[in-house]
């Protein structure tokens, strides 16, 4: 099933009504003109899965993603006072992806989500999960804790509620690369995605098979730069095999496009 919204001229960017219209995606797709709209929609949607998951189940379990496209959507979630009201004390927060590289460099998601969430979030250190990816058990050990964790609920809802991701121009997703691949032995739900040709972005992530059994998918995307391969995905989705992004589908849940302007092919929205 495929829905759409779109903005055009009511958002006060002077676009014609069809300058943004959405790519036929599977799943909804949204568009905003600009990324800061974008991004208090997806917080706007954010807070409304996290109250009704810990009001239905007591808690809620988010999978987070590194990258400099969330960081605009990180912070607001802090200092918005709209947004504030996520009940982080309730929240179980997973990584999506990690790379085999100490925290305390800069391309580590853990030093991206400490210091724009967790420092502030007044999450439960026990309830914060990083993946230690230069562990040689790393992926097994990830795999146990979300099982066991994931065990106290109800028979049927023990899946992560919610799964951020991106994608960009070759069509990865979380850490996982058209030239690259998931270790062909390992974990069912967690497993080391190796590239050869950039050992450096090696990391542990989680499989599509985890991620396409969460209740709500979310993938947020801004910049012109994915517009092509989202245009694609969209005519010819049996033909795009190749894209990473491809293996995402939801089995029994949503999946949610946010799509900048640029993103969705639509005109550049600077006011």
């Amino acid at each position: 099933m495929r829905s759409s919204e779109s903005t055009g001229q009511d958002d006060g960017y002077g676009l014609e009504a069809d300058a943004l219209e959405p790519p036929p995606l599977p799943g909804t797709v949204v568009v905003r003109a600009g990324a800061d709209e974008l991004i208090d929609c997806v917080a706007a949607d954010l807070v409304v899965h996290a109250e009704n998951c810990v009001r239905e189940f007591g808690d809620f379990h988010i999978a987070l993603s590194g990258g400099a496209v969330f960081e605009p959507l990180y912070r607001r979630l802090m200092y918005d006072p709209n947004y504030r009201r996520i009940p982080w004390r309730r929240t179980h927060l997973w990584f999506v992806v990690e790379r085999c590289m100490p925290f305390e460099e800069p391309g580590s998601v853990f030093r991206q989500i400490s210091e724009t969430l967790g420092d502030h979030a007044d999450i439960p250190p026990e309830q914060f999960h990083p993946i230690f990816a230069e562990k040689v058990t790393a992926a097994a050990d990830y795999e146990t804790l979300l099982r066991e964790v994931l065990a106290w609920r109800e028979k049927g809802q023990d899946r992560l509620d919610y799964v951020l991701l991106t994608t960009d121009a070759s069509g990865a997703t979380a850490g996982i690369y058209a030239d690259g691949a998931l270790e062909d032995t390992g974990p069912e739900l967690v497993r080391r995605s190796l590239r050869p040709r950039d050992p450096e972005t090696n990391a542990v992530t989680l499989t599509p098979q985890l991620i396409n059994a969460a209740r709500f998918i979310a993938v947020l995307v801004t910049g012109a730069e994915a517009a092509p391969t989202l245009q694609r995905l969209a005519d010819a989705p049996d033909a795009c095999g190749d894209l990473p992004i491809h293996a995402i589908a939801p089995l029994n849940g949503e999946m949610t496009w946010y799509l900048d302007g640029p993103a969705s092919g639509g005109e550049k929205a600077t006011p």
